[in-house]
């Protein structure tokens, strides 16, 4: 398990995920840093088929790079509609940044020509046409330099494609993740919340319940 005072290495440049990382390990006393405070790490290709392989990849090449323990994340959304993607490729669908992924995703859905799966009411608001069922997949893998995998984990949440960009909040696909429990996006959910029901707040749980048992 790690101690208070230890410092974890993200192997990320994305600030959203930084923070979420960080608010996580907060309660163990653990400092986060993440590859903007690192000098001389190289960008890490990612050359894997799976998001945990990606993750593994990415914690390694860090920590050898840094010579601190190193937590990665690969994660992305799943639609079904598109049979899976961008699946992998999410955070370079469009080669673009955010906006474009999400103008693309919804330019793909809407080539498709189907009706929606679900229109749901919104206050005040147009109809949300939901355009399919969708999935956000995070896989995380903490490595020690020269050492190999320490310790993996995944987690998921399931949701639909909005019809449009929903809040503020959040990060990548967020605005368009809509979850019907909540009756809002990703975007539209507190910190807390998202961290609640999030991929990537489960898989953390995940791997901090199995950093615990160490």
């Amino acid at each position: 398990m790690m101690k208070p005072g230890d410092t974890l290495l993200v192997a990320t440049r994305n600030a959203g995920k930084t923070r979420e990382f960080r608010a996580a390990f907060a309660p163990l006393g653990v400092e986060v840093k993440d590859l903007n405070d690192a000098a001389g790490v190289p960008d890490i290709e990612e050359t894997g088929d799976t998001f945990a392989a990606n993750a593994r990849i990415k914690a390694q090449a860090a920590a050898d790079a840094t010579g601190l323990p190193a937590l990665a994340d690969d994660s992305g959304l799943c639609v079904d509609a598109l049979g899976g993607a961008p699946g992998v490729y999410s955070a370079r669908y469009s080669g673009g940044g955010d906006a474009a992924n999400n103008d693309k995703l919804l330019r793909e859905l809407a080539a498709l020509g189907r009706e929606p799966v679900r229109v749901v009411s919104r206050e005040g608001e147009p109809a949300l046409r939901l355009l399919s069922p969708a999935r956000f997949v995070s896989a995380l893998a903490l490595c020690e330099p020269g050492a190999g995998e320490r310790v993996a984990a995944e987690g998921e949440v399931e949701g639909f494609i909005a019809d449009r960009l929903l809040g503020a909040g959040g990060f990548g696909y967020d605005p368009l993740f809509y979850l019907p429990e909540y009756g809002r996006s990703m975007a539209e959910l507190t910190m807390e919340e998202k961290n609640a029901i999030s991929h990537r707040g489960r898989a953390l749980r995940m791997l901090l319940e199995r950093l615990r048992r160490e």
